[in-house]
């Protein structure tokens, strides 16, 4: 199978891309990035579990799935700085990781469904598709480093506050979310950049699209009338005289 041809690397990374941002989507909405557990010494009384998320907060009792205190306007007036810069940071790793989703499904769908010769007519609106490709690994690279920064930032930032207050918080579920999400990202950015490596020849620009050694546009133009040629011509017409004695 040639590299103009679909590869299941490509295939895959866009698989594992569409599955990271979705990861993504849940550690966003999910209420579960920082657990703030408060004990009580009344018999009567039930300790509470404070579950912190970037747009809402809800606390509970133990045994219980019901919110006793929920705040939607929890994002207006989030005091925890790791938890802020989350709520722009995550965001913006979608938005990047979506736009490498749209690029990867335009560079598929071009080595999919166009042919391999090109139009000479459509020359200016030809698709790259090593390009696309080339590009879409680098903005799911870009949108790995936007998403696990703070995500791993809010490890440490955890163990500050325990230091500062009392040993009572703990990272949840929404951090590995995050973190695997980016660890999909990256892999996706990976086989994108492994797909690119291994179609492109060594040789060729960095930018020249797969179908450089094949039948292009450049093989079906007229080829020039050169000198030589038409002086061969003018030569083979001309009659040969002889005389003889």
């Amino acid at each position: 199978m040639g590299c103009r041809d679909v590869h299941a690397a490509t295939v895959l990374a866009f698989l594992s891309g569409t599955a990271s941002v979705a990861g993504l989507l849940a550690a966003v909405l999910l209420p579960n990035w920082r657990q703030m557990r408060l004990y009580t010494f009344n018999k009567n009384e039930r300790n509470v579990t404070v579950y912190t998320g970037l747009w809402i907060k809800c606390a509970r009792f133990d045994g219980s799935r019901d919110c006793v205190i929920y705040d939607p306007q929890w994002y207006t007036a989030v005091d925890q700085l790791d938890l802020r810069v989350l709520q722009f940071a995550l965001p913006l790793s979608m938005l990047t990781a979506v736009s490498a989703l749209f690029l990867c499904l335009i560079g598929m769908c071009n080595t999919a469904f166009v042919s391999s010769v090109p139009n000479i007519k459509m020359a200016k609106c030809l698709v790259n598709s090593s390009g696309c490709h080339l590009v879409a690994g680098l903005l799911f690279l870009l949108a790995c480093a936007i998403c696990l920064t703070p995500s791993i930032w809010v490890i440490f930032y955890n163990n500050y506050l325990n230091r500062k207050y009392e040993p009572v918080f703990s990272f949840d579920i929404s951090v590995f979310i995050a973190i695997a999400s980016a660890g999909g990202l990256f892999f996706t950015s990976i086989l994108l950049f492994l797909w690119y490596c291994a179609c492109k020849s060594l040789p060729s620009p960095f930018w020249q699209p797969l179908y450089s050694h094949a039948p292009s546009m450049h093989s079906y133009a007229s080829q020039p009338y050169s000198a030589r040629s038409r002086l061969s011509a003018i030569e083979i017409d001309i009659p040969v005289v002889t005389h003889t004695s």
